[in-house]
């Protein structure tokens, strides 16, 4: 059985929850810089925060909380686009002593009901008018007792003014009330299958993750930097980097509207950035465009080639520091970096040092690619059950294709069944739900339902989800990861679902990206035409079929003959459509396969 493991770099005894990770960054640097704020008297302009001025509006929010009867241990729920009053909110609750349930933004009156009366949420914080009302409802129909709804544009300011009357003494003991082993968050799992899960994190695994992270990544996360958030900070890895930037000093500006990430990205100029894959994808697809826009994609294809190499050419540099680097190479890299590569870190703000990679794999020519630009992609891997990250690559020491080593405190092994299971300081305990623990942990790991291998440098490599695995007619067992990110490489696909479950063949639907496509059928000269009366409307035209059918050999050229797909149909389906992918940008393939059921009946035809 596989084995890989990293010791704890950081102790987390000498801490009471998670709210000392605020007290002692304000009593060490109060005036330092710990947010970018936009300023809504001036559109496009931002104005800093200081640790010492967010930790009093921290503590006067938290004593608005006792005052309208928040007891210890009590839920609040936060559902808000990212934005900085989601932070104060959080840590004002768990100064509060309270527990803290994040509601995505994107989540539907139905599901917002289910969590307020599973997690029994006494107060709830909304983000708009919108989310208040639902808020409102929810907590209306809920079965237990509960206090209200405040709204961060119209009421919080209320809510922070009730609280005068707390005194200092009344809101440090409630602070200090919660202690390492218990909860700090129910966090709900956006569930790609199944129904969602609450899995229950407490200030340990919290306090776990922040400092030893922090410890590992000192050169990524430090007083001199800055990061935007725009990942949902209903995510676990969302809050995770908030209060990890928080405790070591960096600085923080928060962005719901991702359409202005570029101009936000020129203004604030960070030094490093989270994202998903599909963003980098995105930022490559741009800049090919542009590349062809102006008569230059063969020049485009080799300046991608000498990325690539120039990235690899720095791995084994990494990995052995005698590798010498051809003068031909460096000469292509100059000539290119000058061309392209500059141009590219400028529209990433021009002092990005690292970019951190999650939610999904990264392909290896994309992570060697960004390596090529001078941005290198830091991989990593984890879940809501496990606080976010379990593994991660290092600065200085980084391979592209596998998601790291675990990091300290953590450990995984791999079954004979090829599931990733997890301990350590990050995993938790177990869900909200007696039952959902069942089947959630075996031989005291937790099951992550992922497929990987651990590597001979005892890094690990993700080879799909195990509820995802195919079994075809005749018996072959197919894991239909690879083949899917091969063909999500191509900015057209927004999420390719294989099919062949019980068939004697595989074929796959590829969901279009809606604004991809239209880019493309306006360089093409082309009308798409949809069918609108399917709920996945199908995309039938000869050209665009022609070109994905390249990219479908290319991924079948990838793969195993068993593994190839022979068929395959577009469909289509609204930007704002939440219910078939998760906040976190994955798809729900159950919902896919059943809303597109008459598309796979032709598929088998």
């Amino acid at each position: 059985m596989q084995e890989s493991a990293t010791a704890l770099l950081v102790d987390v005894d000498d801490h009471r929850n998670v709210t000392d990770l605020l007290v002692r960054r304000a009593i060490a640097a109060p005036d330092h810089a710990a947010f970018d704020v936009p300023d809504h008297t001036a559109p496009g302009a931002w104005h800093q925060v200081s640790t010492r001025a967010f930790l009093d509006e921290v503590r006067a929010l938290a004593k608005g909380f006792i005052a309208v009867g928040v007891n210890p241990g009590d839920a609040i729920a936060i559902m808000a686009p990212t934005r900085y009053e989601w932070a104060v909110a959080d840590l004002a609750s768990w100064f509060a002593g309270a527990v803290v349930v994040p509601i995505y933004d994107t989540s539907s009156p139905t599901q917002v009901a289910a969590i307020v009366a599973d997690a029994e949420v006494r107060v709830a914080i909304a983000g708009t008018d919108t989310q208040a009302e639902m808020l409102s409802t929810a907590l209306d129909e809920a079965p237990h007792e509960t206090r209200g709804v405040w709204s961060m544009d119209a009421t919080l300011g209320e809510l922070s003014s009730a609280g005068t009357a707390i005194t200092d003494d009344e809101l440090e003991s409630r602070r200090v009330h919660a202690g390492l082993d218990s909860p700090a968050t129910i966090v709900y799992t956006s569930g790609t299958t199944g129904e969602p899960k609450g899995a229950v994190l407490t200030h340990r695994n919290f306090l776990g993750q922040v400092l030893n992270i922090a410890a590992a990544y000192g050169e990524v996360v430090h007083p001199g930097g800055n990061t935007i958030i725009f990942l949902p900070l209903a995510h676990v890895l969302a809050r995770g980097l908030q209060l990890i930037c928080l405790a070591s000093g960096m600085r923080i500006a928060h962005l719901s509207d991702t359409t202005a990430v570029v101009a936000t990205l020129s203004d604030l100029r960070p030094t490093f950035l989270v994202v998903v894959p599909r963003v980098l994808q995105k930022i490559q697809a741009a800049a090919a465009d542009k590349a062809a826009a102006r008569g230059l994609s063969r020049v485009w294809r080799a300046a991608t080639d000498t990325a690539e190499h120039w990235g690899r050419s720095r791995e084994e540099l990494e990995a052995d520091a005698g590798t010498r680097v051809g003068v031909g190479l460096r000469v292509r890299r100059a000539l290119f970096d000058r061309l392209f590569f500059s141009r590219l870190r400028d529209v990433m703000g021009g002092r990005v040092d690292y970019i951190l990679s999650g939610g999904a794999a990264l392909d290896a020519p994309l992570s060697l690619f960004f390596r090529g630009l001078g941005v290198p992609v830091i991989e990593g891997y984890g879940l809501t059950e496990t606080t976010a990250p379990l593994t991660g690559n290092l600065p200085g020491n980084i391979r592209s294709g596998t998601v790291g080593s675990p990091l300290p405190g953590s450990e995984v092994r791999i079954s004979d069944e090829g599931e990733i299971l997890a301990r350590g300081i990050g995993v938790f305990s177990g869900y909200r739900d007696p039952h959902h623990n069942a089947t959630a942990f075996v031989d005291g790991y937790f099951r992550t339902g992922d497929l990987g291998r651990i590597d001979d440098e005892g890094r690990i490599i993700l080879e799909g989800r195990l509820k995802d695995v195919i079994v075809t007619s005749n018996g072959k067992t197919i894991v239909p990861t690879a083949w899917e990110r091969h063909v999500e490489a191509s900015p057209l696909v927004a999420h390719a679902v294989m099919v062949g479950e019980g068939r004697s063949y595989l074929s796959a639907l590829l969901l279009l990206d809606p604004e991809e496509t239209r880019k493309w059928a306006d360089a093409a000269g082309i009308h798409l035409a949809e069918n609108g009366s399917e709920p996945l409307g199908e995309v039938v035209d000869a050209k665009l079929r022609e070109h994905l059918q390249t990219i479908i050999d290319g991924a079948n050229a990838r793969v195993a003959r068993s593994e190839q797909v022979k068929r395959f149909s577009l469909v289509s389906a609204s930007p704002d459509d939440t219910t078939l992918i998760t906040p976190t940008m994955k798809v729900k393939r159950s919902v896919v396969l059943q809303r597109a059921a008459s598309a796979v009946e032709k598929l088998y035809a």
